[in-house]
């Protein structure tokens, strides 16, 4: 058995490699491999392909015997380009790292570290302390979670520890976790968790029926002290309608990790978005970054080296993606 890991995933190559039987062959392919079919005669029956991407615009990948997603999204993924026979994975194990990030985030905005460390020297100490402005308190302040998988219930954890009130909404019906949750609503009660949540986060799944999901109409539904945190995929959230609330002041600040358009390969250099995000003072900025912890890709291999070695043995594999799957 050989196994292709194309693009970034190639960069983890070694680690994986730590975790796989000796048999096992281990081949990086370039980015290009996830679009084209030019490096498919390399791949035969018996193989596994290890890709965020995949896509082919005039012919179908031939037989492997799994396709492995490096990450949770399934987004990148063109389904009708890979025959049903082909079993599909994913991976999580980031849902740590991001509530983490979420929580640097709003601690950030409610208190101010960094504006304070940054305004501090031994000569305008003194009139600092004097000046002293207050911060806020995450402590009863209200968190709307939209979407309550691995990532909502890490960040839900951490707020009922912060004293924090907590709303999720969730296409399906949640069982666990109320003694945490204050309130869970379903998806089509979105508009109440946007009208009273000091933050919102967003936390489902990118899909046919979350694209667009917060638009012009409902992002004016939140009051002007709250705050929109985007940690899973830009399309569910309306470009222009989320800049013109933003700039226009309706909400207080935006913490936007995830982007509208990427790099495809080494010389692409698109901007992350049609409208100037960066600019805007209250738009806090990063590249797609909270997820990506010194221990994330050790975690995530293993888990991918542990489903490889149950192929080889014929156990059921993990995290196995059913069809049809709407993305």
């Amino acid at each position: 058995m050989k196994v292709f890991m194309i693009g970034e995933s190639a960069k983890h190559r070694d680690t994986l490699l730590r975790f796989l039987p000796a048999s096992v062959e281990v081949i990086g392919l370039p980015r290009e491999a996830a679009t084209t079919d030019e490096y498919d005669r390399e791949i035969s029956a018996e193989d596994v392909l290890i890709t965020l991407r995949y896509s082919r615009s005039s012919s179908h990948l031939k037989k492997i015997r799994l396709l492995h997603v490096p990450g949770a999204g399934l987004d990148g993924i063109e389904f009708q380009s890979i025959p049903e026979s082909v079993s599909i994975c994913n991976v999580f194990e980031h849902e740590i790292p991001i509530a983490e990030y979420v929580f640097s985030a709003m601690l950030d905005i409610e208190i101010g570290f960094a504006k304070m460390r940054a305004e501090f020297s031994s000569a305008n100490w003194p009139n600092l302390y004097r000046a002293r402005v207050p911060h806020g308190e995450l402590s009863g302040k209200t968190l709307g979670l939209i979407g309550y998988g691995r990532i909502g219930r890490e960040v839900a954890k951490r707020a009922h520890a912060f004293g924090m009130n907590i709303i999720a909404a969730n296409r399906s019906a949640i069982h666990e976790d109320l003694c945490i949750l204050n309130k869970a609503i379903p998806m089509d009660e979105l508009d109440s968790l946007l009208t009273v949540s000091d933050f919102v986060v967003i936390a489902c799944p990118l899909s046919d029926q979350t694209r667009g999901l917060l638009n012009a109409s409902n992002l004016k539904k939140m009051h002007r002290n709250a705050v929109l945190i985007n940690v899973s995929r830009a399309e569910i959230v309306e470009q222009k309608a989320l800049y013109d609330v933003l700039k226009e002041g309706l909400i207080k600040a935006a913490v936007l990790d995830v982007w509208w358009h990427y790099p495809l390969n080494e010389h692409d250099n698109p901007a992350p978005s049609a409208l100037p995000f960066d600019t805007l003072p209250n738009v806090y900025c990063t590249a797609h970054s909270s997820a990506w912890s010194t221990y994330l890709p050790e975690r995530r291999y293993q888990v991918i080296a542990q489903n490889i070695r149950r192929l080889i043995s014929g156990e059921p594999l993990l995290n196995l993606v059913e069809r049809p799957y709407s993305s």
